[in-house]
């Protein structure tokens, strides 16, 4: 009677094993799954609202591309390069329920090169009309309409991925559209509903590390070394950015644009624990990279030489990283250093001291980005060749 009971419990185990093991074999099911997946979130994060899109500012309104007709310049007041007042201009309405409709609307300029812009004739732009049922009531003009560029642009660079890519191509864009849904649908609206900034930002990395690198791998043992290997640094990045902060006494206010969120009703938000996640989020995107490198690099390695022992795959691992330490660290050098080159050159025609320089806090917050994120892709090398090492070879004893 027990060996009846034992081999009826027995039975649904052994059939469950028998079916992983076949999942695991059927490479097409391990490299479809996490695409499927994939598409049915990203189908879901596209039509997720964010609880903003009734923003006071832009109720009532309708945005639409319109030509300017004519512009009227009596009223901007120009003082050398800075200009400011108001430019009256006539324009047609390209789409939208106003659809070949004529009205007079107004560019405000308030003297910033870096915010204002200046229309011509034939100009196509972008503008906000305030309207009640069917009057219009203003139109403010807010940028020239580069949404088409845009598309075009995008739908190149999608191409030139499909051409020579492949599927692999394909997967890359997947990755782009759900990195891009995940941060716009979740991590701004949670940020701003004032949910903790680092472990928010910590869930929301190790779920797109792990959706990124799945798209690669399929699932797959090489996906979990290089998962555990990213996000091994990536902690390491975190605890470092945490306590380097406050050991700089960085404010998040350091960040672009974060004086405006608080005067905007926001003042409640901790600034300072979210410019310590923005640290990790940026540093991730390189640290994932570098894993994969280092997982292929082992996993090429075991394939080519299966009887290759755990110790020696981390070795190998370990010289692969060595390799590609120097240039890794330097992208994110490079990186931060192009988008503050106006403000070196500033700094080189007043002729400020280096002490000066370095000392100065929005320089310093740059130079806590690049140095922490580099700490992350120098420990993410021995991490990724510790985990792709221990998993993708045998152990000694099945080797001998």
């Amino acid at each position: 009677m027990i060996t009846r009971i034992s081999t009826k419990i027995w039975r649904p185990s052994q059939a469950w094993n028998n079916i992983l093991k076949q999942f695991y074999k059927d490479k097409r099911i391990c490299c479809q799954l996490p695409a499927i997946f994939c598409l049915i979130l990203t189908a879901v994060l596209l039509f997720l609202p964010t609880g903003y899109e009734d923003a006071v500012i832009y109720k009532g309104t309708e945005r639409c591309s319109a030509e300017v007709l004519s512009v009227d310049d009596s009223k901007i007041i120009s003082t050398g390069l800075i200009k400011s007042g108001e430019q009256s201009c006539r324009v047609k309405f390209k789409e939208g329920k106003f659809k070949g409709q004529e009205a007079e609307g107004v560019n405000m300029l308030t003297g910033s090169l870096q915010t204002d812009k200046i229309f011509t004739a034939g100009d196509r732009v972008l503008c906000v009309i305030s309207h009640k049922n069917e009057e219009i009531l203003s139109v403010n003009l807010i940028d020239h309409y580069r949404i088409d560029k845009e598309m075009i642009l995008a739908g190149c660079f999608v191409l030139l991925l499909f051409v020579f890519a492949g599927a692999s191509g394909v997967r890359a864009v997947l990755s782009f559209v759900l990195t891009v849904l995940t941060i716009w649908k979740v991590l701004v609206p949670a940020y701003l509903n004032g949910c903790q900034p680092v472990l928010l930002g910590l869930g929301i990395v190790l779920f797109l590390t792990i959706a990124i690198i799945t798209l690669v791998y399929g699932f797959d043992r090489r996906s979990f070394a290089a998962v555990s290997g990213s996000f091994l640094g990536i902690i390491t990045t975190c605890v470092l950015g945490m306590i380097f902060t406050d050991a700089f006494r960085i404010h998040g206010a350091i960040m672009s644009n974060s004086e405006s969120l608080i005067y905007s009703g926001y003042e409640h938000l901790n600034l300072t624990q979210i410019f310590m996640a923005s640290i990790f989020i940026g540093a991730s995107g390189a640290v994932m990279d570098l894993a994969v490198d280092i997982t292929s690099a082992v996993n090429e390695v075991v394939q080519k030489k299966p009887d290759i022992s755990r110790k020696e795959a981390v070795l190998s691992g370990m010289t692969v990283g060595r390799a590609a330490m120097g240039t890794m660290t330097t992208t994110l050098l490079l990186a931060y250093s192009g988008g503050s080159i106006a403000l070196l050159m500033v700094f080189m025609a007043q002729g400020t001291p280096l002490d000066n320089i370095i000392n100065y806090k929005y320089i310093s917050a740059e130079i806590l980005d690049t140095l922490v994120g580099s700490f992350g892709l120098v420990t993410v090398a021995p991490f990724t060749a510790l985990t792709s090492g221990v998993v993708l070879a045998k152990s000694s004893k099945k080797t001998k």
